[in-house]
């Protein structure tokens, strides 16, 4: 029962942080690129990464503390159906060019945070 409660904290206070943070960067900005979106998806990958690296390599986390921020925060915190949304819009829009923009920087720089995140876990 632990780990479900560990998991549904994590998660809640994950997809407050997501909005949060998703609403901040939108305010910078005015273009058709879903930037909010982008941004909350690579700070997932790089704390992700990040996490991992710390309890895998440095095992400086406990189990239940690697439940709680990997599939509770992260998983509230990252948004794939947010970005799939943004991405149908897009199309919808006729938002080609940013439609495919937003789909390479995504997938780039999510794996780049991905490996930063990683790389900086294991380095602590």
């Amino acid at each position: 029962m632990k780990p479900f409660l560990l998991i549904f904290l994590g998660g809640g206070i994950g997809s407050v942080a997501r909005f949060a943070l998703g609403r901040w960067v939108n305010v910078f900005h005015s273009s058709s690129l879903p930037l909010g979106t982008l941004t909350v998806n690579v700070v997932a990958c790089l704390l992700l990464g990040f996490i991992i690296g710390l309890a895998d390599h440095r095992q400086v986390l406990s189990a239940s503390a690697r439940i709680f921020w990997t599939v509770g925060f992260c998983g509230g915190f990252s948004t794939f159906s947010t970005f799939s949304h943004d991405n149908l819009d897009l199309l919808q829009q006729g938002f080609t060019f940013s439609l495919f923009l937003n789909i390479a920087l995504s997938l780039l720089l999510c794996l780049g945070a991905s490996y930063l995140g990683l790389w900086l876990g294991k380095s602590i």
